[in-house]
């Protein structure tokens, strides 16, 4: 790759980091509005992200992502210097902003250079969203503060510390002392701390530090709360907190003839201060920052190099085998501490390479917000949103892909569950609904639940318009279970709404999310009541790269089964099955277990000798369990999946294949699909009315 297109990767990476905190930073100030209030520190950060992204543009030449940039630098700097108020109104204009900067960087990527309506439209808006001039004199000239410090301020920090003074806040002097090779860290953490009583804002060397390696910085803070509380909540031994006094008269200061020199700490906030005393030129050229960024391609390289890494493993373990089983006791023993020492080595580097593969939810959940208070605005519902379990990590590669499932699931809730606030009051709802995204880890899986109070799936009429669409006979309603007939919501074109609206009713989309979580090795289970909610679940595995798997032979085949869905293996006993509903079962502790011959399910035929001694692997994927016969178990080995290709990319069951060593290669079966295949009777039953028509 060209120099120059290593630097555009991480013009776009860096954009897209950019956007995503932007997203979050109106979040949280959407919040804030709802609650009768506003962050400064939240606009600021968003002024601060938006100039940085100008500056990026130009840098690249995005021109109109520049334009974009330039334009909403100056509604957030109105914003946080009080020339306009933050509403909801001009909430609604910013959020137009993050799917504007994801289009145009689209259109980079691609390169293409065609006009977007939606940028044109919200250029509109922003010229439209009038500041007001705000009356201002010297600010802070009631209290006496050294005209230096007053010399020093920006223009928001003046702005600040007005705001505050009008607010009927107290000013406080924080004279603190800090390593110079931990002040950027010790200051973030000073700045969280103060947080909570107030608002610092700004601060200045006094030059009095101790020592070469510290320096000692004056924080002006404006608190609610008195001396004796912040003292207590902030007092330390490098830290000496005094009440700013009012001055008796109001004649101005005098004159301040020397501004000292700015320096470039670049605290976030908004912040600035003061050149430090100088210091190791060394150990200000190192980096603050411990993190680099990967292209995820790079990483599925290193994944599949493992892959070939694990097939060595296997190799050398049977030559081990062999030596030993030739009576080479010295050289066996050389080659089990080689092959020991390998195989800790390689699981150390697997590890490690999936730790870095792996991304909290929180991710995609930020994006589901985003779409929350657009359609919820747009519907005219009151809709609380309530987010558990955002660190909960996952393969980049899944989230990626969850992102449409999860979008239309939300927008169901919103359009098909919450009911309006005049209906839940009648029926003694709150007027604001909920919904309710929670994720967690359970075992090898992460669990994905969106849960909402409104008005329920009507199983009723699930089944009439599954009648009317002949996906279902009448003879056969009586033969449904609940989770059968709340499983009709993801048969293709099925949908309970008479009229189609702009965002869901024309009955696609559940059987695509269906689809696609299949495509992911992951399922999903539907719990609902009439009146008071539903509540879906989603199944995923943690990662779709290097998978433990159980290999097994059927019918002088081999196959693996990924060790996340494998609970048990257990030896088959014909004489112990039975048919129940048409479908062969075993006792297993006391419980029903369904059984599936995997010889049959893949139209294999049979070796001329029957195998000894067969074998069922019991299969786990949320609450649905299936017994495999298989033949043989030969045993278990880290396998790197690879994809079927274009032309067998649509065959159900198979979740890719994988390299076994000695040139072997074998097909890894998808538990997700084959459960769903054998356990499902719904489209059985459909079936079975067609033939009978």
């Amino acid at each position: 790759m060209a120099e120059t297109d290593k630097a555009r990767d991480e013009f776009y990476s860096e954009v897209q980091e950019i956007i995503e905190g932007l997203s979050r930073n109106l979040l949280a100030l959407d919040g804030a509005v709802k609650s009768g209030g506003d962050d400064p520190a939240l606009v600021n950060e968003a002024f601060r992200a938006v100039h940085t992204l100008k500056g990026l543009a130009g840098l690249f030449g995005a021109t109109r992502m520049g334009a974009l940039s330039h334009k909403l630098e100056d509604v957030l700097d109105h914003l946080r210097l009080g020339r306009m108020l933050l509403s909801a109104e001009v909430l609604d204009v910013l959020f137009l902003s993050i799917d504007a900067y994801h289009q145009l960087l689209g259109s980079e990527k691609a390169g293409l250079d065609q006009p977007l309506s939606a940028v044109d439209d919200l250029l509109e808006r922003l010229d439209g969203l009038g500041a007001f001039a705000r009356p201002e004199g010297p600010a802070g000239l009631e209290y006496e503060l050294e005209p230096g410090l007053l010399a020093v301020l920006t223009e928001y920090e003046e702005h600040r510390l007005r705001t505050n003074i009008e607010s009927g806040l107290s000013l406080y002097r924080l004279r603190v002392q800090f390593d110079l090779a931990t002040i950027d860290k010790a200051l973030e953490d000073m700045k969280a701390r103060a947080k909570k009583h107030g608002e610092i804002i700004t601060y200045l060397p006094t030059g009095e530090a101790p020592s070469p390696d510290t320096i000692e910085l004056d924080l002006l803070m404006a608190s609610r709360d008195d001396l004796a509380t912040l003292i207590g909540s902030l007092g330390a031994d490098n830290i000496v907190i005094e009440e700013v006094p009012r001055r008796r008269s109001a004649t101005l200061p005098p004159p301040f003839s020397q501004t000292p020199a700015r320096i470039s700490l670049s605290p976030p906030g908004g912040i600035e201060s003061l050149e430090p005393p100088p210091q190791d030129p060394q150990a200000s050229l190192r980096s603050v920052a411990q993190t680099v960024r990967v292209d995820i391609r790079k990483l599925d390289q290193l994944m599949n190099i493992v892959g070939e890494l694990a097939i060595v493993r296997g190799m050398l373990g049977r030559v081990f085998e062999r030596v030993r089983a030739d009576g080479n006791r010295p050289l066996a023993t050389e080659l089990q501490r080689l092959h020991r020492s390998f195989e800790r080595r390689l699981s150390e580097m697997q590890g490690a390479i999936l730790e870095v593969r792996m991304v909290p939810l929180g991710q995609v959940f930020d994006r589901l917000a985003r779409v929350v208070r657009q359609i919820s605005r747009e519907l005219g519902k009151e809709i609380r949103l309530v987010i558990t379990g955002a660190d909960t990590e996952i393969d980049k590669l899944i989230v990626e892909e969850l992102s449409d499932p999860l979008m239309h699931m939300i927008r169901n809730a919103i359009d098909h569950g919450i009911e309006t606030s005049s209906e839940r009051t009648r029926v003694g709802k709150p007027t604001a609904g909920t919904i309710a995204l929670n994720a967690y880890q359970k075992g090898n899986h992460v669990m994905i639940e969106i849960e909402d109070d409104g008005a329920g799936i009507d199983a009723d009429a699930l089944i009439e318009r599954a009648l009317q669409l002949g996906k279902l006979g009448a003879t056969d309603i009586s033969e449904l279970s609940r989770s059968d007939i709340l499983g009709l919501i993801f048969v293709p074109g099925l949908t309970t709404r008479a009229e189609a609206g702009d965002l869901s009713g024309r009955g696609v989309g559940m059987d695509v999310v269906k689809t696609n979580l299949s495509k992911l090795g992951g399922v999903i289970d539907v719990q609902s009541e009439a009146g008071i909610g539903t509540k879906m679940t989603i199944t995923l595995p943690i990662t779709l790269a290097i998978v433990g798997a159980l290999i097994v032979e059927v019918a002088g085949q081999t196959y693996a089964v990924p060790m996340a869905s494998v609970s048990e293996a257990i030896a088959f006993e014909a004489k112990g099955l039975r048919r129940v509903d048409g479908r062969e079962t075993m006792s297993l502790r006391g419980t029903t277990l369904p059984v599936c011959r995997l010889e049959s399910l893949l139209g294999l035929r049979p070796t001329s000798l029957a195998p000894p001694r067969q074998y069922v692997v019991v299969t786990t994927l949320a609450n649905r369990r299936l017994g495999l016969v298989v033949d043989n178990l030969i045993g278990q080995q880290d396998i790197v999946i690879k994809p079927l290709g274009a032309s067998l990319r649509d065959v159900r069951g198979f979740a890719g294949a994988t390299e076994l060593g000695d040139q072997r290669v074998g097909l890894v079966l998808d538990p997700a699909a084959v459960i769903e295949e054998v356990l499902a009777t719904i489209d059985s039953v459909a079936e079975g009315d067609r033939d009978h028509a």
